[in-house]
């Protein structure tokens, strides 16, 4: 298998069949071939899906020609509930954001902010990402605050260096490499 990569991985479940496509199989668990009739995909479309979701380290083939999710494909199949979930939540999310940006207190008393989420939110995944979002984002301004201090030159376009460079540091993670 290749190395991992968050555009190769993206691109293989990209389009509506291909992602049904991956659902299926990780429904299946290795147990149930997958018939190509199903997806009115052309042999070919069918199998360059297959050969893609295989490619980016999702699928692999069993001896049987069933295909079943590697561990790598399990949790961005779980990543991928997760964002669906976030969008049938959809409304919801644009509601708790509405509330935090146009509260006149600089911030929400965070026990009022619990309330609002567990009130409007079910998934345990989503209050999670929410709740701990806030925390994150106020010690990772704590440190930009230090950082800044440190730095000699101001920021250009308005970007602050401590900031771009910790997105630039992240972003990298799972990304393809230039061969």
């Amino acid at each position: 298998m290749a190395s991992l990569c968050i555009v190769d991985t993206l691109k293989a479940i990209s389009d509506d069949k291909s992602l049904i496509l991956f659902n299926i199989i990780a429904l299946s668990s290795g147990s149930t071939y997958v018939p190509r009739s199903r997806f009115e995909l052309t042999r070919k479309q069918y199998y360059s899906r297959i050969s893609d979701l295989v490619k980016a380290g999702l699928i692999m083939r069993k001896n049987t020609g069933n295909y079943l999710l590697t561990s790598f494909g399990k949790v961005v199949y779980e990543a991928e509930n997760l964002i669906g979930n976030a969008v049938e939540n959809g409304w919801k999310l644009k509601a708790i954001h509405s509330i935090e940006t146009t509260s006149d207190d600089r911030d929400l008393i965070d026990e009022e902010r619990r309330k609002i989420i567990d009130s409007l939110i079910e998934s345990k995944n989503i209050k999670n990402i929410l709740l701990d979002f806030k925390t994150n984002s106020d010690e990772k301004e704590k440190v930009d605050r230090n950082q800044d201090s440190i730095i000699s030159e101001p920021p250009a376009y308005g970007v602050n260096t401590a900031t771009f460079n910790r997105i630039s540091t992240t972003s990298n993670r799972g990304r393809c490499s230039q061969s």
